[in-house]
């Protein structure tokens, strides 16, 4: 069914029935380029990049890639921080007709060469930082990865700030070895960008290959078109009052802090393509520190801030929010997880900004719902569907049967956002698709407004600070340990990230091991968003009545 949204400007129920015309991701992309021209499409640190140079360098890493024979089919991943080089790689990958695959900075040497090997990605882009290329080399030596790409921080730098990098932050950076398998960034971007043009299908040509732990918790590789992408950041652009859309004769003035990293799909949707598509200027932080996005606030006067709930909680934590200038900024938007009200009043009383929660999953190349910019904003809601968006509930227990009337079912969605399928995994895209809806794993209800309310989820994932983690890949690496018999993980409150991973195990016999032991041994092996808050060893730990280990019942007993 298609939902009818509450528009705030007419302040009266229509529907945004909307058809988006195909279009190639890298066309977005050159589109807003030849329109903006030498206005700022990033500010990395206070060094500005316009529309104009960035082009010019996607097609010089266009033309460096196709003269390596990469083209349609291959697969270039993305292991990168929020910098410069992530969006000229990004685009030049595809302009070069190939794929790109983002891996998380955070992932281990074994998360990156699984995904790596599943995903079939021939090149990995990156920098030489201390946190990243040593893992990167590792993947090349021991996988099916053929090269490295490596760039740095300091040459996207200011020049001061470049020199002061060197020489303050040595050990932040890791040599990078004289390897035939390793190319300079500056070498690949070292020609005319006189590239050849590649023939996409907007609709059928993967873009992007986006890992998700889907609906089960094992890492899948969602499909995400060209069109899915585009589209999704056409959708999310309409959301905005003040964007070029709604506003064609109105000035530019959007300004986006981009410190949400660039490889999750929440910042890919709503802090890079949708900025891209409106002509904006992304103010661009490699990592979040609350001290330095409160600088970037002051210095840049964004107008926009997306973030999870723990990001806004840390920026309040922060002395400096005292003598920061809130006042160019509208809206910010929350994302990842539950918003808490208290928090959303408290950032809110502060900046003069309304926060306003969205609703996403990578299925959906990134958002589903969204609360207004502006009029109703109803707190505790993840919003109304995007313009051409359709939902619907389902039953929890029968998906191919409606919610009965009155009570919460799984939501369903469908739109042009909605992915492919998933990668090499017909037997999961047969689990999540209903015909053109795809579950999504939540309980939710829908009011007579269109708002939608998530009240519950049938998925196991843990959802840390934004971040998702699973916990069979916890329990997996628990099981290493010659101590535990048996384990358990489930999410746990905590005030900061919203939940945590816990551990509860049981002991063979004759282990002598504490919970202490365990957890110190198990947290170096994990992301760090995987960490545990602690291992509980229990005697037993509850099972179905066909011997399975009961997760729910556990979270029951734990009151989680």
């Amino acid at each position: 069914m298609t939902q009818n949204i509450w528009n705030s400007r007419y302040l009266h129920p229509v529907k945004w029935d909307q058809h988006f015309a195909p279009l190639a991701l890298h066309d977005m992309f050159f589109q807003s380029a030849e329109r903006m021209g030498r206005a700022a499409i990033a500010d990395f640190m206070g060094r500005k990049y316009s529309y104009a140079n960035m082009a010019d360098t996607v097609r010089r890493v266009a033309r460096g890639l196709q003269d390596k024979g990469i083209g349609k089919g291959d697969h270039i991943g993305l292991f990168l921080p929020n910098v410069p080089q992530y969006i000229a790689a990004y685009y030049g990958a595809l302009a070069a007709g190939a794929t790109v695959v983002n891996f998380s900075p955070l992932y281990t040497v074994d998360e990156l060469a699984h995904q790596v090997a599943d995903s079939g990605t021939s090149i990995l882009f990156t920098v030489s930082a201390a946190a990243l290329l040593p893992t990167a080399i590792k993947v090349l030596d021991n996988s099916s990865l053929k090269e490295l790409i490596v760039g740095s921080v300091a040459e996207a730098l200011p020049k001061a700030k470049s020199w002061a990098y060197r020489l303050l932050k040595r050990s932040d950076i890791a040599a990078i070895p004289d390897d035939s398998r390793i190319t300079h960034y500056a070498a690949l971007i070292a020609n005319d960008g006189d590239y050849a043009v590649q023939p996409c299908a907007p609709e059928q040509d993967i873009a992007q290959l986006q890992y998700t732990g889907g609906t089960t918790g094992t890492p899948k590789g969602a499909m995400l078109s060209h069109q899915n992408i585009t589209a999704n950041a056409r959708q999310i652009n309409m959301l905005d009052p003040h964007s070029e859309v709604n506003q064609p004769n109105r000035p530019a003035d959007d300004r986006i802090l981009g410190v949400l990293p660039f490889f999750h799909v929440f910042a890919n949707a709503t802090v890079l393509n949708r900025t891209v598509v409106n002509g904006g200027e992304i103010v661009m932080l490699p990592r979040f520190e609350a001290r330095a996005a409160l600088a970037a606030i002051n210095r840049t006067k964004v107008t926009s801030l997306p973030g999870v709930p723990t990001m806004y909680q840390a920026l309040l934590d922060c002395p400096d929010i005292a003598k920061t200038d809130f006042t160019s900024l509208r809206v910010c938007i929350s994302g990842g997880a539950p918003l808490a009200a208290e928090l959303k009043e408290r950032f809110e009383k502060i900046t003069g900004a309304v926060v306003i929660e969205g609703y996403g999953l990578t299925e959906s190349s990134g958002v589903v719902s969204c609360n207004p910019y502006e009029g109703i904003n109803k707190i505790g809601s993840i919003g109304q569907p995007l313009p051409g968006t359709d939902v619907k509930l389902v039953d929890k227990e029968d998906p191919n049967k409606p919610a009965p009337d009155g009570e919460p079912g799984e939501l369903v969605f469908s739109g042009p956002q909605t992915m492919c399928g998933y990668w090499n995994r017909k037997d999961a895209d047969a689990e999540v698709f209903l015909g053109k809806y795809l579950r999504t794993g939540d309980v939710a209800t829908i009011d007579e407004d269109g708002f939608i309310h998530i009240v519950d989820r049938l998925k196991d994932m843990i959802a840390v600070g934004g971040f998702k983690v699973f916990p069979s890949q916890v329990e997996d690496v628990l099981y290493q340990h010659p101590a535990v018999k048996e384990a358990l993980v489930i999410g746990v409150p905590d005030a900061y990230l919203g939940e945590v991973p816990r551990a509860f195990v049981t002991l063979h016999d004759g282990a002598e091991e504490d919970g202490a032991e365990l957890t110190t041994w198990l947290n170096p092996r994990l992301g760090k968003h995987e960490r545990v808050q602690g291992v509980t060893i229990l005697d037993v730990l509850p099972k179905t009545m066909i011997g399975k280990l009961d997760r729910k019942a556990l979270r029951s007993a734990v009151g989680s």
